[in-house]
């Protein structure tokens, strides 16, 4: 399945704003009380600015012109508490949103983060992880902007310039006619540049995540930069980045302020037409002056929103850029999910391969028709040349991916009809390079093993003991609690695939695949590993992937993997000329 999340952002870049936002308000459902009383503050908010010109202009033609003060103070006081209200109702939007804003970034994050946890490998080998740390964060970030700051200003724009209209209309048609025909010209121009708009935004954030990870993988591998001194490699890769960004932030900068000025220009027409046109109509005795001036706020109450929208416009087209790379994310299904298998199909092994076919993408086959069975209690060596297909069996074994054609089988069973807990309890696997996380040895070889999960640290000694690990655990300088970190050099490779080997273990796994697990351990702590494995279970199946024929010595049965074929070695001396042809060959 593709994965690629840039290839299917050019499939996607015909998606409808309309859909989009409805996949965004579904994923905000549980906010709607709270965007309910938020417009509704904004309505009321829009509704008292709106009514102030016309008492404005009432109170000039009533009062001023009259010379009654006592009305002027009457109504100045009405003013004065409408704007009052106006300010309160405006302050509870404004904190009403900032909270839907806040809870709807930890929502969006949560979504994003178990929706990456469900995806299989292959997601991330087609995508750099700079850019999925870009979208987790940069892009929901201009989310929660756009909502916590813009959408009630948005909405209280576009009230207030509907509001604005229909007096400007309900007082006199002809001269409201003529104050909104600049809007329509505005309508157009906005229509015709949005997607325009929308793209250079998406390319910028685009070039974002490029930029993120250019500095992730140069961070990531800095030590080896120094040690092969080519600072000025990975310089120029990030220069070529950061130009990009460059260029693509100043499309995005003129792209984001080209309504500004347009929008102030017709804005000004509009009201140099009333003004014009309202002189003359008061000349002619068909208007007031009180009428006027209440005309020229509404007018201005008309088009400063619109103003206001053309940064809040680009505000939205950001966020809706932002929302289409996060949902690219959401929209994805693991296509490695539990389902029915094929049930025709049984075995009584532990595992095994029936006419096994696979590919990582449409172009190259890596395995073809393959056909293997490990029963219980069993040793088993894949050995062969570099790239012939070894980790890649024992990944289809792992179910780390599912085989294109033909049925991997475990316990008799269609693997795909295994829950990922139940599949996991039952094949343990040691990667050649094991990854660690932040904390202690504790909390790396208990990861993932709910069995121990409350145990103290006298428990888990005596189990690690009663497992015949605690040689191992006395390789570390204190014990349990020696802190690790995933990508320092607080403890040597040897000791993380140490640890590795341990958490594997203490599993008590039916099938346990060694991949290359001794290849940086010394020769006297690999015979430990050796006794180690020799103690285990007898009904445990040990799959170990190896270079060195010294650590399959003492296997059952040996497999020469090359060239996508897997075939029966027989004996060591066999499949040390098999080796050797092989890597000839190769």
């Amino acid at each position: 399945m593709n994965y690629n999340l840039n290839e299917l952002t050019s499939l996607q870049e015909k998606q409808s704003t309309y859909k989009a936002l409805k996949r965004l308000i579904r994923l905000i459902s549980a906010e709607r009380k709270n965007l309910w009383l938020a417009l509704v503050t904004i309505l009321v908010n829009s509704g008292l600015l709106l009514l102030a010109p016309l008492l404005i202009g009432y109170t000039i033609d009533t009062y001023i012109r009259t010379k009654q003060f006592h009305g002027v103070l009457l109504f100045a006081g009405i003013l004065l508490v409408m704007y009052l209200m106006a300010m309160f109702t405006g302050y509870t939007q404004t904190k009403l949103m900032g909270g839907v804003g806040q809870r709807m970034l930890y929502t969006l994050r949560n979504a994003i983060f178990n929706k990456l946890q469900e995806l299989p490998v292959s997601f991330f080998n087609q995508n750099k992880a700079g850019d999925l740390i870009s979208r987790v964060n940069n892009d929901t970030d201009k989310l929660n902007q756009f909502f916590s700051q813009s959408l009630m200003q948005f909405i209280g724009s576009i009230v207030t310039m509907i509001g604005a209209g229909v007096f400007l209309l309900s007082i006199n048609l002809e001269l409201g006619s003529a104050a909104l025909s600049p809007a329509v010209l505005i309508v157009l121009f906005t229509m015709l540049l949005s997607p325009w708009v929308k793209r250079k935004n998406a390319r910028n954030l685009k070039s974002v995540g490029g930029l993120s990870a250019e500095i992730q993988e140069s961070l990531n591998n800095f030590k080896v930069i120094i040690a092969f001194n080519r600072r000025d490699y990975f310089r120029k890769r990030f220069d070529e980045a950061n130009k990009e960004n460059y260029k693509t932030a100043i499309g995005a900068g003129v792209a984001n302020n080209i309504f500004v000025p347009v929008y102030g220009l017709l804005s000004s027409v509009a009201q140099l037409i009333v003004l014009l046109f309202g002189i003359y109509l008061i000349s002619i005795g068909n208007f007031s002056l009180g009428l006027l001036v209440s005309y020229i706020s509404y007018t201005t109450n008309f088009y400063n929103p619109l103003r206001q929208l053309a940064a809040l416009w680009t505000s939205f087209q950001v966020a809706m850029a932002s929302w289409d790379r996060i949902s690219q994310i959401l929209l994805l299904e693991s296509d490695l999910k539990q389902t029915a298998g094929d049930q025709s199909i049984t075995s009584d092994a532990l595992l095994e391969f029936k006419n096994v076919h696979f590919s990582y993408d449409d172009s190259k086959e890596i395995l073809h028709n393959i056909n293997l069975r490990f029963d219980k209690g069993k040793t088993y060596a894949l050995i062969g040349p570099t790239g012939g297909g070894k980790t890649t069996t024992a990944s289809l074994i792992s179910r780390l991916y599912d085989a294109t054609k033909g049925t991997v089988l475990l316990n008799g069973k269609d693997i795909r009809s295994f829950s990922a807990e139940e599949r996991t309890q039952k094949i343990g696997f040691i990667l050649q390079e094991p990854f660690l996380f932040t904390g202690t040895v504790k909390d790396n070889i208990l990861y993932g093993n709910s069995q121990y999960k409350d145990v103290s640290d006298q428990e888990l000694k005596k189990i690690i003991e009663d497992a015949n690990l605690n040689a191992l655990l006395a390789i570390f300088d204190e014990g349990l609690n020696t802190q690790v970190t995933s990508g320092s050099d607080s403890i040597s490779l040897g000791q993380k695939q140490l640890i590795a080997f341990m958490r594997a273990v203490l599993r008590n796994p039916e099938l346990l695949i060694l991949d290359e697990a001794t290849a940086n351990i010394d020769t006297i702590t690999e015979q430990l590993l050796g006794n180690i494995l020799n103690k285990l279970s007898k009904e445990t199946t040990l799959v170990i992937i190896a270079h060195r024929l010294n650590t399959i010595e003492n296997a059952d049965e040996i497999y020469f993997v090359n060239e996508g074929q897997v075939q029966k070695a027989g004996t060591l001396n066999d499949a040390l000329d098999m080796l050797l042809k092989g890597k000839r060959a190769s």
